[in-house]
């Protein structure tokens, strides 16, 4: 049972000599596998988020725009933090700026 255990000891021996790229080479891996993430999710999720950041700041009277709850609508009225939005005949709601989720383009409602 002896000789086992001078084995397994010879063999750390050799291990402890090369461990310096053997720990370069076990972190690579990880490596690839963050910059995967960053490519494939963060960034395109960050330029998604920048590019609506934008569109809601350019929101004004008179945009057509379709609210993340499937209203479709005219805006009528332009606030800080809300806007009013015209869904119907006589129908006025307000909701949030940052529920607007598409700007369309100019004369969509009437073709609906």
């Amino acid at each position: 049972m002896s000789f086992f255990i001078s084995d397994a000891m010879a063999e750390g021996a050799a291990a402890a000599g090369g461990s310096a790229e053997g720990s370069l080479m076990g972190l690579l891996p990880l490596v690839l596998i963050f910059a995967l993430f960053y490519f494939m999710l963060i960034r395109p999720q960050s330029k998604r988020a920048k590019e609506h950041k934008g569109m809601v700041a350019a929101l004004g009277k008179g945009d057509e725009i379709v609210t993340q709850g499937g209203l479709l609508g005219k805006i009528t009225e332009v606030g800080d933090g809300f806007l009013s939005v015209k869904i119907a005949d006589d129908v006025v709601v307000k909701v949030q700026r940052q529920a607007v989720s598409t700007l369309l383009p100019k004369g969509t409602i009437k073709s609906t």
